[in-house]
């Protein structure tokens, strides 16, 4: 009977996050939907994982390839119509960031910014070593043009400013990076300091766990296979990133929260009509 007793686990039933990260996950997703264009969330965001069908092809050179990359994640995240470039850190030299004028969508193939033509370029820098580590870089250049986006919203987000970090890396996931950004939350920073600038490395400030629940919660909102995720997420993060959907699936049919409830019923009539098409 003993032996039996102790086959249950006492942290088993425990949640993935405590109730705080829960909330403050919840709360930034909505802030996400209202803010940073949530129609390009439900029509067009998509799981982005770290293989050859979102990142395929080769290229003639290191600076080539990380051109491709470049282009690829501002493709995923809907910002191929912002003001921002790829530099080397040799020609990269800090300058204020620019005001962008939104004629229409933030993100998207409708975006149009007004003022495209007075404006400098928002740049970012690239160091030929990053390559190495492709994720690391993908993650690297995706928190960055989160960061960008948040700071053009100009809108505070929950938790303030104080919590500015995590929540660049929740945009992150919310705009359908989480594989990656989950994968990359803890990562040895090797290389010497010839080939590596640390400075260039991706700084997770999003907890590992508390990143596999937000992309649990893009899963279930977008209503994703979830299959692909088991191939591409690391080994030991795949339970507890199972645990995190059945657990924001229940949530979301339970909860009595007004703004959260309001949540699922969007998501409802996203899902059902995803079924009809």
């Amino acid at each position: 009977m003993l032996s039996s007793l102790f086959k249950v686990s006492p942290f088993q039933n425990q949640p993935v996050v405590d109730e705080a990260s829960r909330a403050w996950i919840f709360d930034s997703f909505v802030w996400c939907i209202e803010q940073l264009d949530g129609d390009f969330f439900y029509q067009h965001s998509e799981l982005v994982l770290p293989n050859n069908s979102f990142y395929p092809g080769s290229a003639s050179s290191a600076v080539a390839l990380a051109d491709i990359i470049f282009a690829n994640t501002l493709k995923y995240s809907g910002m191929s119509s912002w003001p921002i470039k790829l530099v080397s850190n040799e020609n990269f030299y800090p300058k204020a960031m620019p005001q962008l004028l939104f004629k229409t969508a933030l993100r998207g193939d409708t975006c149009q910014i007004a003022n495209q033509a007075e404006i400098d370029t928002i740049d970012i820098p690239f160091h030929v070593s990053q390559l190495n580590q492709p994720q690391d870089l993908i993650a690297y250049l995706v928190q960055r043009k989160a960061g960008i986006l948040v700071n053009q919203r100009g809108v505070i987000a929950p938790g303030g400013k104080d919590a500015f970090a995590q929540t660049v890396d929740l945009v992150s996931c919310f705009m359908g990076f989480g594989v990656i950004f989950a994968n990359t939350a803890y990562q040895f920073k090797g290389g010497c300091g010839s080939c590596n600038n640390r400075n260039l490395n991706r700084q997770a400030a999003l907890p590992e766990l508390e990143t596999v629940y937000a992309l649990a919660l893009f899963c279930v909102l977008k209503g994703s296979d979830i299959k692909p995720v088991k191939k591409a997420l690391k080994a030991h993060l795949y339970k507890p990133f199972r645990r995190a959907h059945k657990e924001i699936s229940q949530y979301l049919r339970e909860t009595s929260h007004p703004t959260h409830a309001l949540l699922a019923l969007t998501n409802q009539q996203f899902l059902t009509n995803k079924l009809i098409d």
